[in-house]
């Protein structure tokens, strides 16, 4: 089969790595609006299957001819192109699966449920971390249970070794930071939705060997969840998980504007506060430090009229071998997997979907598990 990767940065380069290593993966086309970068990732990462190639992700014709020559792609350009992604894989005929990040992104897409299924394809969005694989272990429990009350799914990625003032460092897209701090976010209460305000509801936690934590609301987490299981889950959320006292520095900055589009004017030049807040943040955060990934999604239920409660955990650390990041593997493998899943047939389903409904979690689980993502799952009643 041939899978081809969209962007090649550092999640971009990550697929690409995992994609190479699939042994019935034949070829693996890396497309990216810098050609030097295309072949720099096809070669230090392509195991010999990597083709470069320049592409704009917005260029919707150019990317739907590309796409006619592959059986699925994996979109790992920021969540603006997807739109227009999804339109171009329909056209092809391609399978597609995306990182995602943006609720209203998603729901443009689903839109084009009917116009994928009638092509034959599958478009599976949010498709990385968390909006992710997060949703695929909610599936499994939800499966596994009679009557599901809670699913709580905290996630976090994070330097080992933190430094002040923030305790943190840029493991993804500045753009995707601020977005998660600053648009609204959607649970389920009393098993229908409710909008909550992000940097919320703050409350501590702890990892064996890490120590105490803190997690609060962030948007995005939660992608497509509240819709499936409205009236089926009493309650879900989502929450960012990060070092003690990170909301509390962090939400005061966001609160008085650093993260608006709206421009002002400084100097004589209008300047738009967001872009200034994410140029800081790359450059004062971009530390290089190693990174870890923390999972830890609760589905509290009854199964067989007994109270049963099942635990979802992951610590991934930076891979030093490799020289991937814990994010870059736990964002872009699930991706990386559920692409090969749509193009080797085991994935049925067709149009536009969630992944908690098109993905089945028996066949996903073990191959993050083969790629050394240290998964346990533990059964309490």
């Amino acid at each position: 089969m041939r899978i081809a990767v969209i962007g090649a940065g550092l999640m971009g380069r990550a697929a690409v790595h995992d994609l190479a290593r699939v042994e019935d993966v034949k070829q693996v086309g890396v497309f990216d609006i810098d050609e030097s970068l295309a072949k720099d990732v096809a070669l230090r990462y392509g195991e010999g299957k990597g083709t470069p190639a320049v592409l704009d992700a917005g260029d919707e014709s150019r990317a739907t001819e590309i796409l006619r020559d592959y059986d699925a792609v994996v979109s790992c350009v920021t969540y603006k192109y997807n739109p227009g992604l999804t339109r171009a894989a329909i056209e092809a005929g391609c399978h597609m699966v995306d990182l995602g990040g943006n609720n209203d992104v998603v729901n443009i897409q689903r839109e084009m449920d009917g116009d994928a299924e009638r092509a034959g394809v599958i478009i599976v969005p949010d498709c990385g971390l968390a909006p992710g694989m997060v949703s695929i272990f909610a599936a499994d429990a939800f499966a596994k249970l009679d009557r599901t009350k809670s699913i709580k799914i905290r996630v976090g990625g994070l330097p080992q070794s933190p430094r002040p003032p923030l305790n943190y460092q840029m493991v993804f897209s500045a753009e995707g930071l601020i977005n998660e701090y600053w648009e609204p976010c959607v649970i389920l209460e009393e098993g229908k939705k409710k909008v909550v305000s992000p940097m919320t509801a703050v409350e501590g936690l702890e990892f064996d060997g890490i120590g105490t934590l803190e997690a609060f609301y962030t948007s995005g987490g939660t992608s497509t969840l509240p819709d499936t299981y409205a009236g089926q889950v009493d309650f879900l959320d989502y929450k960012t998980i990060r070092y003690p006292g990170h909301c509390q520095l962090m939400k005061p900055m966001l609160e008085i504007g650093l993260g608006s589009r709206q421009k002002i004017e400084v100097d004589g030049q209008a300047v738009e506060p967001r872009a200034l807040f994410k140029a800081v943040l790359d450059k004062n955060l971009t530390l290089g430090g190693l990174d870890m990934v923390l999972v830890r999604l609760i589905a509290d239920g009854e199964k067989d009229g007994q109270a049963k409660t099942i635990v979802y955990e992951i610590v991934d650390r930076q891979d030093n071998k490799t020289g991937l990041t814990a994010m870059m593997r736990t964002t872009a493998f699930p991706a990386a997997i559920v692409a090969w899943m749509a193009a080797a047939g085991q994935i049925t389903e067709r149009g536009c979907k969630p992944q908690e409904m098109a993905v089945n979690p028996s066949l996903f689980i073990p191959q993050l598990k083969k790629r050394g993502i240290n998964l346990e799952i533990k059964e309490l009643s």
